[in-house]
């Protein structure tokens, strides 16, 4: 078998020969392959996306490439576990996430080939981690969720820091059991270190009531059964869009001024060293993150944010350079360790 570097090279040359023989590509993707040249190709995508946003964007791919897209969906931590139980033998050629630590775990394996220069320049350096093995695809933002009913303005957290206060014992909601709270706990470690990560979850198991995802913690804030919940953003403007019979009662506080409570977990995408569709999976992710396919995401129903070729985001959401996240390389963010502090902390 080829090292991974050298498999890259001569997929992206024989990539480069089927756009010259075809003078088709993908818009916004340079390196990506036509329809002729790939016609015949299946890439198997492991998918902890949305479902509906990733087969969105399976669709528009093999409609401009050709390209046939299976998707395997799970969660990010079942599906990254998998490949590194599968290894050089997993028959992903692609895998995304909802958040990036569930990327670094297979990155840290050795798993991930480079991701295609031409790729990696249409997505800016705050949603790529500095290692170039994966890139950001997608991204959501932290927020408090609260009731107006139950919390008034002038009560909310300045900091996400606060909440481990006994003043609010009681008084919030979040889901440790999943990725999602999880990567928030991840970029907390990364900038406030582990002494205060392990101060903010013994505060947290005194303090918060525990719910079994995202959807039922703002379901849990809209009916007024506790006042506040962390969440990601794109919960509450789904809603928004659609029924508005969770998010009524709620409404959402930005924390902003780089605390960790501002956060912005990045989606990642890469590709796997020991695909056999080396081209094929490159030119899927040239594609997603092409203007082509942060439209997708931008006229798309799961309401996250697009982070890639100057493709604005959703008109519904505030702009993602407004909201003063603070500044996090998705390389670092460690979840082995934080499940590790959360279980010691009891909340797993």
């Amino acid at each position: 078998m080829k090292p991974p570097t050298m498999q890259l090279i001569a997929a992206t040359a024989a990539l480069s020969l089927a756009l010259t023989a075809c003078g088709t590509s993908v818009q916004g993707a340079p390196s990506s392959a036509s329809s002729d040249s790939l016609a015949d190709t299946t890439i198997t995508v492991y998918n902890a996306q949305h479902e509906e946003l990733t087969q969105a964007w399976a669709d528009e791919f093999q409609a401009k490439t050709g390209v046939s897209v299976t998707l395997r969906n799970g969660s990010d931590s079942e599906l990254a576990n998998q490949i590194v139980q599968e290894g050089i033998a997993s028959p992903a050629d692609v895998f995304l996430t909802e958040n990036s630590p569930a990327m670094s775990l297979v990155e840290n394996a050795g798993l991930f080939t480079d991701v295609g220069a031409d790729t990696m320049a249409q997505v800016p350096a705050a949603y790529r981690p500095s290692t170039g093995k994966w890139t950001g695809i997608a991204a959501r933002s932290t927020v408090l969720v609260y009731n107006p009913s139950m919390l008034s303005d002038t009560e909310l957290p300045g900091s996400l820091l606060d909440l481990s206060e006994a003043s609010w014992k009681g008084r919030w909601a979040a889901s440790p059991g999943g990725a999602d709270f999880q990567a928030i706990v991840s970029a907390l470690l990364q900038l406030k270190g582990k002494a205060a990560t392990e101060k903010w979850l013994a505060g947290m198991k005194a303090n918060s009531t525990p719910f079994q995802g995202n959807s039922a913690v703002m379901r849990a804030v809209n009916a007024g059964e506790i006042p506040a919940g962390v969440v990601y953003h794109y919960y509450w403007f789904i809603d928004q869009a659609g029924t508005k019979e969770n998010s009524t009662n709620a409404k959402l506080h930005f924390f902003g001024q780089q605390d960790p409570g501002a956060f912005v977990s990045v989606s990642g995408g890469g590709v796997l060293a020991a695909s056999k569709n080396q081209a094929a999976a490159q030119a899927f992710l040239a594609f997603i993150t092409s203007k082509d396919g942060q439209d997708v995401l931008r006229t798309g129903t799961s309401m996250e944010y697009t982070v890639a070729s100057g493709v604005p985001a959703n008109p519904a959401l505030p702009a993602l350079d407004t909201l003063d996240a603070p500044s996090v390389d998705p390389a670092t963010l460690n979840g082995t360790e934080v499940i590790s502090l959360m279980t010691a902390a009891g909340l797993l």
